[in-house]
């Protein structure tokens, strides 16, 4: 069924209350809904299970339903075994901490992608599941920023790791805007 916008959680408890069976699949996340620890699955919608040979529930207002899915009249049905699998599924990945992990500012990270490889230092936020993390890399022997999808990269956890991540890294040469450290660039190859 389709709820009103942003009222999944008052739907199923109003419906819960009226004895109307549902199904609300909810996934640990980073950026949860005001006063809940996770967010929906499926926004605006959740599962109904009822038998239509006896008759569809009916809905009232503080339900907040917007209608049963239809597709020109027929209206969807999941198999049990579906929405049996898919809670499993929705419990290994909530137990293994959520949906996504938000990467902080100076979080060391590797990198995995199909054309990229490699260590970085994460200095930008991704704030929504869909946008990107913006990382430094060294790529050709030069620090460069890489704007790269979360779920390209993995917390480096290990020691090992940590260790094989600094010895990818170089030490900064420039101030930023092309102004060289002291003891660094042309000039510190130059003897007088």
């Amino acid at each position: 069924m389709q709820t009103e916008s942003r009222a999944e959680y008052l739907a199923a408890d109003q419906l819960a209350k009226d004895d109307v069976e549902v199904f609300f699949p909810r996934i640990k996340n980073n950026l949860p809904r005001l006063g809940h620890d996770d967010a929906p699955l499926f926004p605006g919608y959740l599962f109904l299970r009822c038998d239509p040979e006896e008759g569809w529930p009916s809905f009232r207002p503080g339900h907040r339903v917007l209608g049963l899915v239809n597709f020109g009249g027929d209206f969807p049905r999941v198999p049990d075994p579906v929405v049996e699998e898919l809670k499993e599924r929705l419990d290994a990945i909530n137990n293994e901490g959520g949906s996504w992990h938000q990467f902080q500012a100076g979080e060391i990270v590797r990198v995995i992608s199909h054309s990229l490889e490699g260590y970085g230092e994460v200095v930008g936020q991704a704030k929504t599941t869909g946008s990107k993390v913006k990382v430094l890399l060294e790529f050709m022997g030069r620090i460069v920023s890489a704007h790269i999808p979360w779920e390209n990269l993995e917390p480096v956890d290990s020691a090992v790791d940590s260790e094989k991540s600094k010895a990818h890294r170089r030490p900064r040469g420039t101030r930023g805007g092309g102004r060289w450290l002291q003891g660094t660039g042309p000039r510190a190859s130059v003897q007088t």
